[in-house]
C-alpha cells in the first residue's frame, strides 16, 4: 500500500483503541472532530471550502458536527473507507498528493496527543516519502518567517525553506521536521542559530 493508505489504516486502528473522546493535538477537538473532519474534507466538498473559506465556517461547523455526532464505529468506517467514487481524493495519484501528509500528521496528533508517547521506529520508505513532500511545501510552510531557514536531516539532505537574514538551521528526521513544519511543537527537532532568531522562528504560524 501507499504511505497515505497505511497512515489512514493506523490512525483507524489508533481511533478504535482510544475512543472518540481522546485527546488530539489540534487544538480544542477530540478524536470524534478530528474525524469528523476528515470524512467531510473528502465527502462534503460543499462543505470543505469552509476550512479555507471563512464566510463558509459557520456551515462547515454544521456539517462537521453532524458527522461527528454518528456513532464511533460508523465514524471510523467512513474514515478508513476512503474517499468516494466521484469525490476528487479519488482520482489517480491524488491519494498520494493530497492525503500522504495529512494522514501522517493527524496520526501522530492522535499518538502524541498522550503521555508518554514515543517516536516511530525509523522507516527508510516513510522517510523518503515524507522528505518529498515536505521539499514540495517547505517553502509555503514557513513563507511567515521573518529570518532564513534551512531543514535538514541527519543523514545530511536539506532544503532551504526560506531565503533570508539570520538563518536558522532545524534538524531532525524527516517526519519530526514535517510535524513541525505543519505548527507542532511535539517535534524531536534540534536548531542551530541565533537564539532571537529561533524565538521568531518558533513563534510564527506555520502549516498551509
Amino acid at each position: 500500500m501507499s504511505l497515505a493508505k497505511d497512515e489512514r489504516a493506523h490512525l483507524c486502528d489508533l481511533f478504535t483503541e482510544v475512543g472518540p473522546d481522546a485527546p488530539t493535538l489540534c487544538g480544542e477537538w477530540k478524536t470524534r472532530d478530528l474525524a469528523a473532519h476528515l470524512v467531510v474534507r473528502e465527502r462534503r466538498p460543499d462543505a470543505a471550502g469552509g476550512i479555507l473559506v471563512k464566510p463558509l465556517a459557520s456551515y462547515l461547523d454544521r456539517v462537521q458536527n453532524s458527522y461527528a455526532a454518528k456513532p464511533w464505529p460508523d465514524l471510523v468506517a467512513l474514515v478508513r473507507s476512503g474517499p468516494p467514487l466521484l469525490s476528487v481524493y479519488h482520482l489517480p495519484g491524488m491519494d498520494d498528493l493530497l492525503n500522504t501528509t495529512e494522514f501522517y500528521v493527524h496520526h501522530e496528533d492522535v499518538r502524541r496527543a498522550t503521555a508518554g508517547w514515543q517516536p516511530r521506529p525509523a522507516d527508510k520508505r516513510r522517510d523518503a516519502v515524507l522528505w518529498a513532500a515536505l521539499s514540495r511545501s517547505a517553502k509555503m510552510m514557513f513563507r511567515k518567517s521573518p529570518v532564513g531557514i534551512i531543514l535538514r536531516t541527519p543523514e545530511g539532505k536539506d532544503v532551504t525553506a526560506k531565503r533570508g537574514p539570520d538563518t536558522v538551521t532545524i534538524t531532525g528526521a524527516s517526519g519530526e521536521l514535517l510535524f513541525y513544519a505543519f505548527g507542532r511543537s511535539e517535534s524531536i527537532v534540534e536548531f542551530e542559530g541565533d537564539q532571537a532568531a529561533i524565538g521568531l522562528v518558533n513563534g510564527i504560524s506555520r502549516g498551509l
